[in-house]
């Protein structure tokens, strides 16, 4: 098997004097993403970042935000940016995938990405997969560095974000970038730290740009008709 040796995570539990055997497993809501201070699409209740001295020195990956819906995937289960989401249309895709590489998953890990299926405010259609990973946790709820990242997502033949440069930490050029992008067709990026960093330290280590006006939908997009966005070797 080309993933990383499978571990279990196993707790002793005490029971009425004695000690039982039990699999922990536990499920977590992925992190919401702080914005930069200069991102144009934060709203009131969105969090802003307002000290960067965390990302000082700092080699970290800028990738393309994409415009999809958060979705984890675990070895027995997965789902949305909410533990308890239920089951839609939208969702049939990757709960194909994950059925085909679950076993690929030891306990305890869980895979995050993009379910880019159903069109939200930007329509795709050129996309290599209907799921983009960008991170990848173990069983002490670490994040894995971008290069073991690539290397799991090479193994279980999983597509990652796009990546627009690998840099040190440099604010200049991150609050010039967006004038290099075609935001009419690209939501934004995000920073993240190109090393491991624990699920409790996500703040200092993940940050986002989004454009303005970034959700142009009436609705939220479960409500408006589902749009499938369209494959490359579709088109």
């Amino acid at each position: 098997m080309c993933f990383i040796q499978e571990k279990t995570l196993e707790k002793y539990v005490k029971n009425i004097g004695q000690y039982t055997k039990k699999i922990m497993k536990n499920f977590y809501k992925y992190p919401r993403t702080s914005h930069f201070s200069w991102s144009l699409g934060a709203t009131n209740d969105d969090k802003i970042i307002k000290d960067l001295s965390p990302f000082y020195g700092m080699v970290g990956i800028v990738s393309e935000k994409m415009d999809g819906e958060n979705t984890n995937l675990y070895p027995d289960r997965y789902h949305a940016r909410s533990i308890d989401s239920k089951d839609d249309p939208s969702r049939h895709w990757v709960k194909g995938l994950w059925g085909n590489i679950k076993h690929e998953i030891p306990e305890g890990w869980r895979i995050c990405g993009e379910n880019m299926f159903a069109k939200h405010s930007i329509y795709y259609d050129n996309l290599y997969s209907y799921f983009y990973v960008y991170s990848i946790w173990d069983d002490t709820n670490t994040c894995l560095s971008w290069v073991d990242t690539l290397y799991i997502c090479k193994c279980l033949n999983l597509v990652s974000v796009p990546v627009i440069d690998t840099i040190i930490f440099d604010e200049d050029y991150l609050r010039n970038l967006p004038s290099k992008m075609d935001l009419n067709k690209q939501e934004g990026y995000v920073f993240r730290n190109a090393g491991s960093f624990h699920y409790d330290d996500f703040a200092n280590n993940v940050a986002k740009f989004v454009r303005k006006g970034h959700v142009q939908t009436s609705n939220h997009w479960m409500f408006e008709k589902l749009i499938p966005n369209l494959l490359k070797h579709e088109k």
